[in-house]
């Protein structure tokens, strides 16, 4: 098969960035569920259970434990558990437990950052050791099949390996962009409905009526 023959012929260096690939396929496939989870239920989740908070406190906090594998449910179920406290206390457990949540949004982030360095690195490391085999076997005094073979083999490992690092290093940015997106929105979303929570408990608290934008 083709791919097998460029694999052999990217010499050493294809092994690692095989790891690299495989391992980015992976972590890739992982967060594509997790955002399409997200990106498709919390906004509507959030939502509903400030809709509900109003009205019924108990009902808004069964749907939040019915959804408690989504980020801003369990920001909220932190947040509603000291529902008895006063306002300033309210938000910091609501700051607390944002942050709490960030690096769940930010995973992987940083192996998709190793991989996008060291893939190009690799395939560089591979052109050197493609060129040095290349020089190597070059006989200047005589014209031999084996020595051009030699050469030709040098220099296809150069080229494959180093194609194979920005293929790898491309993949990965690719996805990791996209990724950092859906952080930054979700992100944003989280604020916005975490100061609608948190004038809904003011209100509930010093007894005035709150008009929120979720109701309209």
């Amino acid at each position: 098969m083709l791919i097998v023959e460029l694999f052999i012929a990217g010499g050493i260096v294809m092994y690692p960035l095989l790891g690299f690939s495989i391992v980015a396929v992976a972590l890739i496939l992982e967060r594509l569920v997790f955002w399409f989870r997200v990106n498709r239920r919390q906004r509507r989740i959030a939502r509903d259970v400030l809709r509900t908070y109003q009205h019924d406190f108990d009902a808004a906090l069964l749907k939040l434990k019915h959804n408690s594998d989504l980020p801003i449910a369990r920001i909220f179920l932190e947040a509603l558990e000291v529902d008895h406290f006063p306002p300033h206390a309210f938000r910091l457990t609501l700051e607390g437990a944002t942050q709490a949540e960030l690096p769940m949004l930010r995973r992987f982030n940083s192996i998709f950052d190793i991989i996008i360095t060291a893939a190009p690195l690799l395939g560089l490391l591979g052109t050197v050791l493609g060129l040095i085999q290349s020089f190597a076997a070059l006989d200047l005094g005589g014209g031999g099949s084996e020595s051009a073979l030699q050469v030709t083999g040098g220099i296809s490992e150069a080229l494959v390996s180093t194609a194979s690092g920005l293929i790898v290093a491309l993949f990965a940015l690719f996805f990791a962009s996209l990724f950092r997106g859906f952080y930054r929105r979700q992100v944003a979303a989280i604020q916005e409905f975490g100061s609608q929570l948190e004038v809904l408990h003011l209100s509930r608290h010093e007894g005035f009526s709150a008009v929120s934008k979720v109701m309209n």
